[in-house]
């Protein structure tokens, strides 16, 4: 047997005997010293090379609990011999600060070219992470040079994403924890029929840019039964991106579930089927967005959100087509030029099933800290169309406010059911 690796068969007996083999490659065994101060990135790679490698029909990188690994930047690069790769990344699930740590220790001992990036896959069809352990990007370094809070001669406008996944096919996620990122903390780039469960993501809500799950030309894609907790959006959703479902969702401190921004470049968008259920946003800047510039152009249709619940959540529902990052420094499209009608073409379905069995259950009306609790702002140019609103109820989170109030520009669409504040949804 190879001593790097362990082999183990699983045979199931029946008129045949079939024998299905997989290796296991634990980073201990290529000299990882998980002692939190040795850089273990070598031995990493080491392990990735030979898992990668194996032509068993299941290989399993293991990062083995009761350690704390330090690395640098490392990408696992693909495709894989086998078709079934495991990294498993267990730990005690009762611990309070889990023993299993990846860690990097911030922008002064980055040696990597690409600021962008800590850990990533690419390429790796039939990707399985699993396991209680915990990747920790240690990104209070980064968050301080910030040059979005902290401008000035030093400060970084690009920071690392704790774990990209890039044209990942099949691709699994479970049980698995992501502290304090310098910026997003899992991002899926190209990559199609992914599953996302069970996570726990926490930074702190005064954290730039870290969304908890960014997705960008995807597909078939389910995040379901987590938490969230950044300083951005907690699940962001980009351009050319189908089929998405989000469901079992606590989201907070955070700027909600948006679908943008898009069209920053005057690109053609598009982002179609997408499915938000069971949602508590709590104390977060926005719950259910969508975002747009002016420069963009294209089409967001079939948007749903079913059973949303919002706690003090500043903007509730919100359309915003004149979306700008930084005030003041968006230049308007002329309107109802022919040579700049480029605004982004909205056709959005928002169902919102908020509360259900209201009059036997009213403490779990939504709340707002804002007047204006439904915001559809909509382009002049291509105005929002198709919008439902179904059984939505609002009230001031302080009751600063008498009544909260609805707002439309350039929207038509259908209300059912109670509405609070008043729609102003014209039909």
């Amino acid at each position: 047997m190879d001593s790097l690796s362990i082999s183990y068969a699983i045979c199931v007996v029946s008129l045949l005997t079939i024998c299905i083999s997989a290796k296991e490659f634990n980073v201990l065994s290529y000299g990882a010293s998980g002692n939190g101060i040795t850089d273990d990135s070598l031995a990493f790679m080491k392990a990735w090379k030979d898992t990668c490698s194996e032509a068993a029909s299941s290989a399993t990188l293991v990062i083995p609990k009761g350690k704390q690994f330090l690395v640098h930047p490392l990408i696992f690069t693909g495709p894989c011999k086998s078709g079934a790769i495991n990294v498993m990344i267990p730990t005690e699930i009762q611990n309070i600060f889990p023993a299993n740590y990846l860690g990097t220790n911030g922008p002064d001992q980055w040696n990597a070219s690409d600021l962008s990036t800590w850990l990533a896959f690419e390429g790796v069809t039939g990707l399985s992470i699993s396991g209680f352990g915990t990747i920790d990007g240690r990104g209070k370094g980064w968050w301080d040079r910030s040059c979005r809070y902290h401008p000035g001669q030093g400060c970084f406008t690009l920071a690392p994403t704790a774990l990209r996944f890039q044209n990942c096919n099949n691709l699994k996620m479970l049980n698995t924890n992501f502290h304090n990122s310098p910026q997003t903390h899992v991002l899926l780039l190209g990559c199609q029929n992914v599953e996302l469960g069970f996570l726990n993501i926490q930074s702190p809500g005064t954290s730039p840019n870290t969304d908890g799950i960014h997705i960008q030309f995807g597909r078939n894609v389910s995040i379901h039964n987590s938490q969230i907790a950044d300083g951005d959006d907690c699940i962001s959703i980009g351009d050319k991106t189908y089929d998405v479902k989000i469901n079992d969702i606590k989201c907070g401190p955070g700027h909600g579930v948006s679908i943008g921004s898009l069209g920053r470049d005057g690109e053609v968008v598009q982002v179609n089927n997408i499915k938000v259920k069971r949602v508590s946003f709590h104390g977060t800047t926005n719950g259910v967005r969508i975002k747009t510039w002016q420069t963009g152009r294209g089409l967001v249709q079939n948007v749903t959100f079913t059973n949303i619940n919002f706690t003090a959540v500043e903007n509730p529902i919100i359309i915003d087509q004149y979306y700008c990052d930084k005030p003041d420094s968006c230049k308007p499209t002329v309107r109802y030029s022919y040579m700049h009608k480029f605004n982004c073409s909205i056709s959005c379905q928002i169902s919102m099933f908020i509360i259900e069995n209201l009059d036997r259950t009213p403490e779990l009306i939504g709340t707002s800290q804002t007047e204006v609790a439904i915001n559809l702002n909509c382009s002049n140019n291509v105005p929002c169309s198709g919008i439902t609103l179904d059984n939505v109820r609002l009230v001031s989170a302080t009751h600063q406010f008498n009544q909260l109030v609805s707002s439309c520009n350039h929207v038509s669409g259908l209300n059912r059911g109670i509405i609070e504040p008043k729609s102003c949804l014209k039909i």
